[in-house]
């Protein structure tokens, strides 16, 4: 056979890899390739056809997706189910507070603006509060790694409710970190655009930036030891996988992009206070990663989406779904609303459809690839 032929046979097969480099390409068909272009485009393009109103929701989406892919990673490619997002969240949002708070003001802050120093802080200091979690995963998994996790979430919620020197009370709360780069202002209308374009397309850099990180690791020696863990630990641990190593960098990892996603997700509406890190965020992380699907890059960052616009569509429900308020002119409790949805869609997505979003769009490929004999 000619070495065209052979081209045009393995351009047929998509999944067939005739090398290593090809098996670890990023981008490892023309389609995808294409796609991802085509998605880029749009994204950069949406300031230009959306109103600022839901520009601001895009930007906390894509911030939400950050932390998101950093739980993707500990749980969905490393197997380790952590409950305590919240509080590595927390972590880094108060930390980049602090930091660039104002010296002068009624909680600690040292007045350091640029977000080249509190946003690596912010990912260091939480990915450090990982690492010391860590030793508890190399001990406990399943059911017991979880009910530890939560545990933090509790830890947590007390500290920063009582540490009113740092986080301002609860109830209270103090101004986020804030987003200045060298003294330039990187959130504010100007020439380029409004605050709510420039914040977008900022918000939409990071998480490129994050995303093609976690997908290279992903895709690195120390990925494939995350997966080597997750489907069987203790054989993984025989063929020579060190697992108090490799649990170690993933909680810490995971962490990291918690602490960089808490800094910066509240620079979008500029205030928060303890109680925004309750147990009902942890879950919606989970829920991110379940129904996005575990264990892909790209299903993290679609169950980001859903779950964050999920808001949104329950805020109009109201209007028809008139049952969901008690009196007729009564507004409903959207949050109980939110609540019971996160947990319905988790366990309809666990039944259903196990590999979430991500499994969803894989069988509507499937099937239009194998169009007419989709059977």
């Amino acid at each position: 056979m000619s070495a065209t032929g052979r081209r045009t046979r393995l351009r047929g097969r998509p999944l067939l890899h005739t090398s290593y480099a090809s098996d670890l390409a990023l981008f490892d068909t023309p389609a995808k390739r294409t796609s991802v272009g085509a998605l880029l485009v749009l994204a950069v393009g949406l300031p230009f056809l959306l109103p600022d109103e839901v520009l601001q929701l895009l930007a906390v989406c894509c911030v939400a997706a950050i932390g998101a892919v950093g739980l993707g990673l500990v749980t969905g490619y490393a197997g380790q189910v952590s409950l305590g997002h919240a509080f590595f969240l927390a972590i880094g949002a108060y930390t980049a507070a602090a930091i660039s708070g104002d010296p002068d003001g009624r909680v600690i802050g040292l007045g350091v603006t640029n977000i080249l120093v509190w946003l690596p802080a912010a990912g260091l200091l939480a990915g450090l509060a990982g690492v010391l979690v860590a030793p508890l995963a190399t001990r406990l998994r399943g059911l017991y790694l979880a009910i530890v996790t939560l545990g933090l979430v509790f830890i947590g919620q007390h500290v920063f409710s009582e540490w009113s020197a740092l986080t301002g009370g609860a109830g209270v709360g103090r101004p986020a970190a804030t987003l200045e780069f060298f003294g330039q202002p990187l959130a504010a209308t100007g020439a380029l655009g409004t605050r709510d374009q420039k914040l977008y397309w900022l918000m939409l850099l990071f998480l490129l930036v994050f995303a093609l990180a976690a997908a290279n690791l992903a895709r690195s020696k120390v990925g494939r030891a995350f997966t080597a863990i997750r489907d069987r630990d203790i054989a993984a641990g025989v063929i020579g996988v060190n697992l108090a190593r490799y649990k170690t960098i993933a909680f810490a990892v995971s962490s990291a992009y918690a602490g960089c996603a808490g800094a910066l997700l509240y620079t979008v509406t500029g205030f928060f206070d303890p109680s925004s890190f309750s147990l009902l965020l942890s879950v919606q992380y989970i829920a991110m990663v379940l129904i996005g699907g575990a264990g892909t890059i790209s299903g993290a960052i679609a169950g980001a989406f859903f779950i964050t616009l999920l808001p949104r569509l329950t805020r109009e429900m109201q209007a028809w779904v008139p049952f969901l308020s008690a009196q007729p002119n009564e507004v409903p409790n959207v949050f109980q609303v939110e609540t019971i949805l996160y947990g319905v869609l988790i366990i309809v997505f666990l039944i259903f459809e196990p590999r979430g979003l991500f499994g969803i769009w894989v069988r509507v490929r499937n099937y239009w690839k194998a169009w007419p004999f989709s059977y």
